[in-house]
């Protein structure tokens, strides 16, 4: 499979998660619901997405540039 990365934008979504509930970001940027995803990455034959569990219930930072070293959280690599 062609790894078609994009931007899926330029700055971090804050975003509301429960303890031990799964979730399913956007590693393509191709998703139209960032930061998570929806399956754009099929019809962009680019990477699919990866499944985290919050570990605490509260306000996350996540990823939308596709850059970070620490998926699927903004490390601030958006600012490079």
């Amino acid at each position: 499979m062609e790894d078609n990365k994009k931007r899926g934008g330029d700055a971090p979504i804050a975003c509301e998660v429960e303890a031990g509930k799964k979730y399913s970001w956007c590693t393509c940027g191709h998703s139209e619901n960032q930061p998570f995803c929806d399956g754009g990455h099929k019809a962009a034959e680019s990477t699919p997405n990866l499944r985290f569990e919050a570990q605490e219930t509260g306000t996350v930072y996540l990823c939308t540039c596709k850059l970070t070293k620490n998926p699927p959280y903004c490390d601030g690599s958006h600012n490079s």
